[in-house]
Protein backbone atom coordinates (compact mmCIF):
# COMPACT_ATOMS: atom_id res chain seq x y z
CA UNK A 1 0.00 0.00 0.00
CA UNK A 2 1.42 3.34 -1.02
CA UNK A 3 1.68 6.33 1.24
CA UNK A 4 -1.03 8.11 -0.76
CA UNK A 5 -3.43 5.14 -0.39
CA UNK A 6 -2.83 5.00 3.38
CA UNK A 7 -3.46 8.72 3.64
CA UNK A 8 -6.75 8.34 1.66
CA UNK A 9 -7.84 5.46 3.89
CA UNK A 10 -7.13 7.54 7.03
CA UNK A 11 -9.13 10.45 5.61
CA UNK A 12 -12.10 8.20 4.78
CA UNK A 13 -12.04 6.51 8.20
CA UNK A 14 -11.74 9.89 9.96
CA UNK A 15 -14.68 11.21 7.96
CA UNK A 16 -16.82 8.18 8.87
CA UNK A 17 -15.94 8.52 12.57
CA UNK A 18 -16.93 12.23 12.52
CA UNK A 19 -20.16 11.42 10.68
CA UNK A 20 -21.11 8.71 13.19
CA UNK A 21 -20.33 10.98 16.14
CA UNK A 22 -22.46 13.73 14.66
CA UNK A 23 -25.38 11.37 14.03
CA UNK A 24 -25.18 10.10 17.62
CA UNK A 25 -25.62 13.68 18.90
CA UNK A 26 -28.67 14.28 16.69
CA UNK A 27 -31.12 11.85 18.28
CA UNK A 28 -34.64 12.08 16.90
CA UNK A 29 -36.95 14.41 18.83
CA UNK A 30 -39.24 11.50 19.69
CA UNK A 31 -36.37 9.79 21.50
CA UNK A 32 -35.50 12.97 23.42
CA UNK A 33 -38.99 13.77 24.69
CA UNK A 34 -40.63 11.12 26.86
CA UNK A 35 -43.90 9.56 25.82
CA UNK A 36 -46.97 11.30 27.25
CA UNK A 37 -48.53 9.96 30.39
CA UNK A 38 -52.00 8.99 29.18
CA UNK A 39 -54.78 8.36 31.68
CA UNK A 40 -58.45 7.75 30.96
CA UNK A 41 -60.84 9.38 33.43
CA UNK A 42 -64.50 8.37 33.47
CA UNK A 43 -66.96 11.11 34.44
CA UNK A 44 -70.15 9.63 35.91
CA UNK A 45 -71.30 11.40 39.06
CA UNK A 46 -67.63 11.43 40.09
CA UNK A 47 -64.20 11.16 38.51
CA UNK A 48 -62.72 7.70 38.22
CA UNK A 49 -59.91 7.64 39.02
CA UNK A 50 -60.16 10.69 41.25
CA UNK A 51 -56.46 10.61 42.23
CA UNK A 52 -53.88 10.64 39.43
CA UNK A 53 -50.13 10.42 39.99
CA UNK A 54 -47.98 12.16 37.35
CA UNK A 55 -44.29 12.77 36.73
CA UNK A 56 -43.01 16.35 36.77
CA UNK A 57 -41.89 17.64 33.36
CA UNK A 58 -43.39 14.71 31.44
CA UNK A 59 -46.27 15.52 29.05
CA UNK A 60 -49.73 14.47 30.21
CA UNK A 61 -52.78 13.53 28.17
CA UNK A 62 -55.90 13.02 30.25
CA UNK A 63 -58.77 11.45 28.32
CA UNK A 64 -62.05 12.43 29.98
CA UNK A 65 -64.97 10.17 28.99
CA UNK A 66 -68.19 11.86 30.09
CA UNK A 67 -71.02 9.37 30.65
CA UNK A 68 -73.10 11.71 32.82
CA UNK A 69 -75.21 14.25 30.92
CA UNK A 70 -75.73 16.61 33.87
CA UNK A 71 -74.65 20.22 33.41
CA UNK A 72 -72.21 19.84 36.29
CA UNK A 73 -70.06 17.36 34.37
CA UNK A 74 -69.93 19.39 31.15
CA UNK A 75 -66.57 20.97 31.98
CA UNK A 76 -63.33 20.17 33.77
CA UNK A 77 -61.16 22.84 35.36
CA UNK A 78 -57.55 22.45 36.51
CA UNK A 79 -56.66 25.96 37.73
CA UNK A 80 -52.97 25.29 38.47
CA UNK A 81 -52.44 23.95 34.94
CA UNK A 82 -54.47 26.74 33.26
CA UNK A 83 -57.01 24.22 31.96
CA UNK A 84 -60.70 24.90 31.43
CA UNK A 85 -62.11 22.36 28.98
CA UNK A 86 -65.66 21.52 27.87
CA UNK A 87 -66.25 17.76 27.84
CA UNK A 88 -68.10 16.01 25.03
CA UNK A 89 -70.85 13.56 26.01
CA UNK A 90 -70.09 9.86 25.39
CA UNK A 91 -66.73 10.69 23.76
CA UNK A 92 -63.15 11.06 24.90
CA UNK A 93 -62.01 14.66 25.35
CA UNK A 94 -58.23 15.04 25.55
CA UNK A 95 -56.70 17.51 27.98
CA UNK A 96 -52.96 17.92 27.47
CA UNK A 97 -50.37 19.80 29.54
CA UNK A 98 -46.92 19.43 31.09
CA UNK A 99 -46.80 19.59 34.90
CA UNK A 100 -43.88 21.84 35.79
CA UNK A 101 -44.30 21.88 39.61
CA UNK A 102 -44.37 19.07 42.15
CA UNK A 103 -47.29 18.91 44.56
CA UNK A 104 -51.00 18.19 44.77
CA UNK A 105 -53.41 20.00 42.48
CA UNK A 106 -57.19 19.87 42.34
CA UNK A 107 -59.28 19.31 39.25
CA UNK A 108 -63.03 19.87 39.39
CA UNK A 109 -66.20 20.18 37.39
CA UNK A 110 -67.27 23.61 36.14
CA UNK A 111 -69.51 24.03 39.22
CA UNK A 112 -66.70 22.99 41.61
CA UNK A 113 -68.83 20.18 43.07
CA UNK A 114 -67.01 17.07 41.77
CA UNK A 115 -63.31 17.02 42.57
CA UNK A 116 -60.21 15.02 41.88
CA UNK A 117 -56.53 15.35 42.66
CA UNK A 118 -53.39 15.39 40.54
CA UNK A 119 -50.25 14.37 42.43
CA UNK A 120 -47.11 15.50 40.61
CA UNK A 121 -43.92 13.76 41.70
CA UNK A 122 -40.27 14.13 40.73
Amino acid sequence: MTCQMRFSAVVVVSFLVMLLARCANKAPEAAKSPAPQEIRVTVKGEYSPDRIVLKKGRPVRLLFFREDDSECTAQVVIPDMNVKQDLALKKDTAVAFVPEKEGEFTFACGMDMMKGKLVVEK
